[in-house]
């Protein structure tokens, strides 16, 4: 779909009167009217998603009118996004996931947003560690999170007091999520106590969250500034071996594995399964598509406790864009996802659209933002916050740790490691650790800068 519209001119003063009236989302100069083209524009499926987001577009051009947004479905393709680009079909500004932005920086597909971040007051109440991920280690930034989110443990409250378990204190450790384990999948009737993937990546996804609650790495950048495996050691054994032993000395997992994203979340909403490591936003999802109890839900740290896997996703601008697109763009992603001046606006509107407010999820932004989007979350939340006390008691004291470079790629070649350890009772954990070192360290190779 394109909006078309009237353009209109606008002077630099009636420019920089508007910039005060909307955060710092506008740029501060601009040379006449542009047209940037958008991604992620919710398909008509998605009707409310859409209609918000057509809203949002509004808005902005009211408020920036020499600025025409032509916006577009869909997200960026790995599969094609080297011939759109070539072809120049790419998106002014295009959504990208965490995994992404290294390998596009190294191969120069993205365009240097750095000359500009001055003009955009409202990047510095962004988190710098989010920043950091569309870095290139050397002070320059090529995109703008817009969200993103960090794992912990959803656990099943009714189960756990079936089991002699106190719902109120999930397991802190490894060692307790076995004896959980143990317990809750000794109520019989097909309950089991502990579920993990191996399936779609997922497995790899998976195996990456549970090296970092024990303070491992799946990928460590050297000083040269090269990416090599680090999962071969004590750590990934010790991974892999309490899912082996789990699964076939305590039968506390089940019989059925190779499991994909969905697959755990419908057997929590059955009441089949006790624990998983998961994001906040699983809940809503296993109460409205897969019938469970919003009561019987609770969240709590990840076990161990050393780190946790954070993700999320933001917007590159494409590098064949004029400067005046790019800054454009910008102020197109500040003003929808990282505008400090619509925080209660949006948790208002999430509300009353009877959408989740209230889930424990971190926010983008860091200082008086933050606490802002802490107040908003409290003031409109709609959720049983109560059961998520444990996750937010304990997360600030765990640290942050983002995805590998190309993680997809990685987590597909983690993927039958993972299904091994978990489908065949006399699995090598230590060959099965060198064989994907191998070739992790291949595609690693291939992101290098």
């Amino acid at each position: 779909m394109k909006r078309r519209r009237l353009l209109a001119l606008t002077s630099i003063a009636g420019l920089a009167l508007t910039a005060g009236a909307c955060g710092d989302s506008a740029p501060a100069q601009t040379s006449g009217p542009v047209t940037i083209t958008v991604n992620n524009m919710p398909p008509e499926t998605e009707a409310l998603q859409r209609k918000n987001f057509l809203a949002d577009v509004a808005e902005f051009e009211k408020l920036h009118t020499d600025i025409t947004i032509d916006p577009k479905e869909g997200k960026m393709d790995p599969a094609t996004f080297s011939a759109r680009l070539a072809g120049g079909q790419l998106e002014n500004a295009f959504y990208v996931y965490f995994t992404d932005p290294a390998g596009l920086i190294a191969r120069k597909q993205a365009a240097d947003i750095t000359p500009y971040l001055k003009e955009f007051p409202s990047v510095s109440q962004i988190k710098p560690n989010l920043l950091d991920v569309f870095g290139d280690g050397k002070g320059r930034t090529f995109g703008l999170p817009e969200g993103n989110y960090t794992m912990g443990l959803v656990y099943n409250r009714a189960l756990f007091q079936k089991a002699g378990l106190d719902p109120d204190k999930p397991p802190a450790t490894w060692d307790e999520v076995r004896d959980y384990a143990k317990k809750i999948a000794a109520l019989g009737g097909g309950v089991n106590g502990y579920g993990d993937y191996s399936k779609n990546n997922t497995g790899g996804w998976h195996f990456t969250a549970e090296m970092y609650t024990r303070g491992g790495d799946v990928a460590a950048r050297g000083a040269d500034g090269k990416w090599t495996a680090a999962f071969n050691n004590d750590t990934g054994r010790a991974v892999l071996q309490q899912l082996h032993d789990m699964r076939f000395a305590d039968k506390s997992m089940g019989e059925r594995q190779l499991l994909e994203w969905a697959d755990l979340l419908q057997q929590m909403g059955a009441g089949k399964l006790g624990m998983y490591l998961a994001t906040a936003d699983n809940i809503p999802t296993i109460v409205a598509q897969y019938k469970g109890k919003a009561e019987d839900y609770g969240f709590g740290p990840v076990p161990g406790g050393q780190g946790t896997l954070g993700g999320g996703g933001g917007y590159m601008f494409s590098p064949k864009s004029t400067p005046a697109q790019v800054k454009a763009a910008m102020a197109w992603v500040l003003f929808r996802h990282a505008n400090p001046d619509r925080i209660e606006f949006g948790k208002q509107r999430d509300a009353a659209d009877k959408q989740p407010v209230g889930l424990p999820e971190p926010n983008i932004f860091t200082g008086a933002a933050g606490q802002a989007y802490d107040a908003a979350s409290k003031k409109y939340a709609n959720v049983p916050t109560q059961n998520f006390a444990p996750f937010v008691a304990a997360q600030a004291s765990i640290p942050l740790k983002l995805e590998p470079p190309d993680a997809q790629k990685i987590y597909a070649i983690l993927d039958p490691m993972m299904a091994a350890a978990l489908t065949k009772p006399d699995a090598d954990v230590t060959k099965l650790l060198a064989d994907a070192e191998k070739q992790v360290n291949a595609i690693l190779a291939t992101v290098q800068q």
